[in-house]
């Protein structure tokens, strides 16, 4: 069984930074891509940010470029995402996503609200 545990979320005003960390209980084999997703009510879950494990080649959304980055250490078992800048219009649920084949491995979930 695998399980992936987030942290790092919380309240924070705009303007200001937060990370957040995914690391996953146990080995996890093929490991393609790691990224960030999130969810705001009414909207569809969209992704934030991702990272190949091989090359380590990045993708952001447009409205997060240059205020986000993505990262991983050298064991990539641990994916990070440092939000900086922050704005009302980031607050939202993130998860975390391990891209394997065959399978794509999800974390619970943590809210990330920016106040004005």
């Amino acid at each position: 069984q695998v399980q992936l545990v987030e942290s790092g979320g919380g309240l924070v005003q705009a303007g200001g930074s937060l990370r957040l960390s995914c690391a996953a209980s146990g080995s996890i084999w093929g490991i393609r891509a790691m990224g960030w997703y999130r969810q705001a009510p009414g909207n569809q879950r969209e992704l934030v940010a991702a990272i190949t494990t091989g090359a380590g080649s990045t993708n952001y959304a447009d409205s997060v470029k240059g205020r986000f980055t993505i990262s991983r250490d050298n064991a990539k078992t641990t994916v990070y995402l440092q939000m900086n800048s922050l704005k009302p219009e980031d607050t939202a649920v993130y998860y975390c996503n391990y891209n394997t084949i065959p399978f794509n491995y999800w974390g619970q979930g943590t809210q990330v609200t920016v106040s004005s």
